[in-house]
């Protein structure tokens, strides 16, 4: 099955490049960032664009999450954590700058929390230290259920997330709990790379 499956997107993948040539003829691979020759990606759930709108409703009106997650999310790797030891930058890189930059993010951070699509331990930067990533299809879907979320949002996340084959909606959602950490096991301070 999944040779078949790798043979499929094998021939889509040609007929779109084969496609590419006819649009715009003379474009070669060294004009185009590729994510398989390129370093600088980050793993996004096709969907993404949609979320952010979603949680920006869920915010207060006035006080937008969305650029504040999609800078954060766009820093993570697939473990789901980060380590946030650059906050004015990622404050700069959300769009909040001036004087109140830092508390603005501070403030967004706080909001994501409260949505419950992000979990935040204390650190060397504060109660900002380390955050923790929930799937964010299942924290929108709590919101649904709760009645929170546009039935013409949840309807267009519901319809994209079946475009691309995305079956998260369909899981049983967990509840999110606070976990303590297991002290048997070592843990080794954080490095500063994110």
């Amino acid at each position: 099955m999944a040779l078949i499956l790798a043979k499929a997107k094998s021939a889509a993948k040609r007929r779109k490049i084969e496609l590419r040539e006819k649009l715009w003829p003379g474009v070669t691979e060294k004009h185009l960032w590729d994510r398989h020759n390129r370093d600088g990606f980050a793993t996004v759930p096709r969907t993404l664009p949609l979320m952010p709108t979603i949680m920006n409703d869920l915010a207060e009106k006035g006080q937008p999450i969305g650029s504040a997650y999609l800078e954060l999310w766009c820093r993570l790797r697939d473990e789901g954590f980060l380590n946030l030891s650059q906050p004015q930058e990622m404050a700069f890189a959300s769009g909040f700058t001036g004087q109140r930059a830092l508390y603005t993010w501070r403030d967004r951070l706080s909001k994501l929390r409260d949505l419950e699509f992000i979990s935040f331990k204390d650190g060397p930067n504060g109660e900002f230290s380390y955050a923790l990533f929930w799937n964010p299809y299942h924290v929108i879907r709590r919101h649904f259920e709760a009645g929170r979320v546009s039935d013409a949002k949840w309807q267009a996340l519901i319809f994209r997330a079946s475009e691309i084959g995305a079956d998260d909606l369909d899981d049983e959602v967990p509840p999110i709990i606070a976990m303590k950490p297991n002290l048997k096991t070592k843990v080794k301070p954080p490095t500063a790379a994110t």
